[in-house]
């Protein structure tokens, strides 16, 4: 099944703790069905120190989301489902609400 949603896709969050925010798509994950967002759904980790990083501590770090909390913002900024729609010999993705083809 083609995918649709992208790396590098600008994507806004539908719920969660960062419900309303928007960043680009930096990792898809198809098989879990999940999503890394640039900025997004901070964990913090902690390391200890090794030789690559003799500090350690605690690091920020994105954590997935579910593809499902997530939709593609539309050339108006506004959340919108995606479609496909062959032109020519190309399969495209198309924006529902405006009928815009997305880059991509």
């Amino acid at each position: 099944m083609a995918a649709k949603i992208k790396k590098g896709d600008r994507v806004v969050v539908l719920a969660g703790k960062d419900k309303g925010r928007q960043g680009n798509v930096l990792k898809v994950l198809p098989k879990d069905d999940r999503v890394v967002v640039e900025g997004l759904n901070i964990a913090q980790r902690h390391t200890k120190p090794t030789q690559g990083d003799p500090q350690g501590g605690i690091k920020n770090k994105e954590a997935a989301l579910h593809v499902s909390n997530v939709a593609i913002v539309d050339s108006k900024g506004k959340p919108t489902r995606v479609g496909f729609r062959v032109e020519g010999d190309k399969k495209v993705r198309v924006a529902k609400t405006t009928g815009e083809v997305i880059n991509g």
